[in-house]
This record gives C-alpha cells, sequence and structure tokens, in this order.
C-alpha cells in the first residue's frame, strides 16, 4: 500500500548510495512507500514547537538499503502498536526521517556511551535470575533488591533509542538506561544489579529529514 494520495509517478534511476551516507532521497522514498529506523512525525502548526511522533520502526538487521527502507516506511506509519495507522489526510503535515545505523561497538559499562553521538541497544534477562547480597538503588557493584515481580514466561527483554532522541529529552545517562528498562517492558523496580545485567550496544546514526512538500517537489522534478 503506498502513501501516495493517486498514483505513484514513474521516471527517474534511483543511485547507487552507500551505507555511510544518507541523503535527502532515501526521505524522498519512504513517503513513495518504496524501495534503518524510519521516523514518522507530525510537525506543529505552531513555529517553535516540536514535530510530534507519529510512528518509528526499524531493524538492526543489515537490509538492501532501498528495500529496507520500503519495507519499514510502511511497518512505521502503519504498524506502530503506539500509534493509530497514518491517514491519507495527515500527509501534507507529516515529515519522514530515515536513520542509517552504524559504527556498532559493545559498550564495556551501561555506561559506555557519549550522549549526543550513540544511539544505545540494552537487552538484559528478567532479574530473577540476578544473584547479589545487598539491596542498595544506588549506583555501586554490589547493589540488589529483596524485591523482584512475580516471574513470568518472559526472561529476556530489549529496547533501543537513536541517538538524537537522548539529548532531545535532556535526560544523563542513568535516566536514559532507566527508561530504556522501561521501554523494554521492565515494569518492577530498577536497581543497580539489574543496569549492570545490561548488555549495551552503541551506535550511531546518519539522518535525513523531509517534509511532505519537499517531498512533492522532488516527485514534480521526477516526473
Amino acid at each position: 500500500m503506498s502513501l501516495l494520495p493517486s498514483d505513484p509517478a514513474a521516471g527517474g534511476t534511483i543511485p547507487e548510495l552507500g551505507l555511510d551516507s544518507c541523503r535527502p532521497e532515501h526521505c524522498f522514498h519512504a513517503f513513495d512507500a518504496l524501495p534503518l529506523f524510519v521516523t514518522w512525525n507530525t510537525r506543529s502548526s505552531r513555529p517553535g514547537r516540536a514535530p510530534r511522533l507519529r510512528g518509528c520502526i526499524g531493524s538492526f538487521e543489515a537490509l538492501p538499503l532501498w528495500d529496507g527502507v520500503a519495507e519499514y516506511a510502511l511497518i512505521s506509519a502503519f504498524k506502530d502498536s503506539r500509534f493509530r495507522k497514518i491517514d491519507k489526510s495527515e500527509l501534507e503535515s507529516l515529515e519522514c526521517c530515515v536513520s542509517l545505523l552504524t559504527d556498532f561497538e559493545d559498550a564495556s559499562t551501561y555506561l559506555d556511551w557519549t550522549i549526543g553521538v550513540h544511539g544505545i541497544q540494552i537487552t538484559f534477562t528478567h532479574p530473577s535470575l540476578l544473584t547479589s547480597n545487598s539491596t542498595s538503588e544506588a549506583p555501586s557493584p554490589l547493589s540488589s533488591s529483596p524485591y523482584l515481580p512475580r516471574f513470568t514466561s518472559r526472561q529476556n527483554f530489549s529496547a533501543t533509542y537513536l541517538p538524537d532522541v537522548i539529548p532531545e529529552q535532556g535526560w544523563d545517562k542513568l535516566e536514559a538506561v532507566d527508561s530504556a528498562i522501561n521501554k523494554a517492558g521492565w515494569t518492577g523496580r530498577i536497581t543497580e544489579d539489574l543496569r549492570r545485567s545490561i548488555k549495551l550496544r552503541r551506535y550511531q546514526s546518519k539522518a535525513c529529514t523531509v517534509s511532505w512538500e519537499e517531498y512533492v517537489q522532488w516527485r514534480e522534478s521526477h516526473s
């Protein structure tokens, strides 16, 4: 299904792009739902107001660039469970951002990354599988909690934040990690032992954002 209100125009060849570059063409094709995270935002009608998130889903698997953008443009528009499906009537207020993820590294600790440079991907197991003799919640190598929620069949948790999200929210590293833990689905107390059990991968991204108006101009120039 295309987000275009009428038939997709033909014409123009797709240039070859390296995985280390992100250009407006990525976002133009996302609007066209043709051929990696894709983020849809609704622009505010009031000057100075930040755009509102409308959908954001991607993949950490290496995907053919154009096919990946096409696939996740649709998935983030129609299958982000946090939002209702994007409707054609919203197109004129939308902007699209394509983020190409690069430079993945395993962090030595959950704090081994830089705000404004890195995105974070965390994974951790259910805290009932952790063992410790301490009950402190303050950052410490020996802290834990005597309370653990009832064990469920879910044993593994994961979540990510793109590099631009953390500075936009004004979080420090601890706040970002704790928010990611909650985003992963953990609803119990967050202890230092839980934080220290996290496997964190840091990464960078090259991103580009375009508006609907820019997309329309690009389509007309390639018709």
